[in-house]
């Protein structure tokens, strides 16, 4: 599960950085300012997030209890990005409203991830 965090948050993050200089550049023409707004959201969040993955990934190599929590809040952290940011890019691109109902659903996957986090912490010593 270590490696896959890990693996999984370079990628986010690399991604994330490209996405941010895509729409600082290629984009700026393209798209609405509000588009590129709501794009530029995305990768914001996905960065905080993989920076997240990122740290659970860590604690998972070092944590003795608490595993199972650990694990939720990563795979909390992957849905999220996968949700929120996927959510807010497509809407960048294609103004289908309807895809701002699905957000939410990735910010909750995050304040998900937050909250194992949270209950994991009390388990260190």
């Amino acid at each position: 599960m270590i490696r896959i965090f890990l693996g999984i948050a370079a990628i986010f993050g690399g991604l994330s950085v490209a996405a941010g200089a895509f729409a600082s550049h290629a984009l700026k023409e393209k798209l609405s300012e509000r588009a590129i707004e709501i794009f530029e959201t995305g990768a914001r969040y996905q960065m905080y997030h993989a920076l997240a993955l990122l740290m659970v990934a860590l604690l998972l190599s070092r944590a003795e209890a608490a595993q199972s929590t650990l694990a939720a809040a990563g795979v909390s952290f992957i849905v999220g990005v996968v949700i929120f940011s996927g959510s807010l890019y497509t809407l960048s691109f294609t103004n289908i409203k309807w895809l701002g109902a699905i957000t939410p659903l990735g910010g909750l996957a995050f304040i998900i991830g937050w909250s194992c986090l949270a209950v994991a912490a009390w388990s260190f010593k």
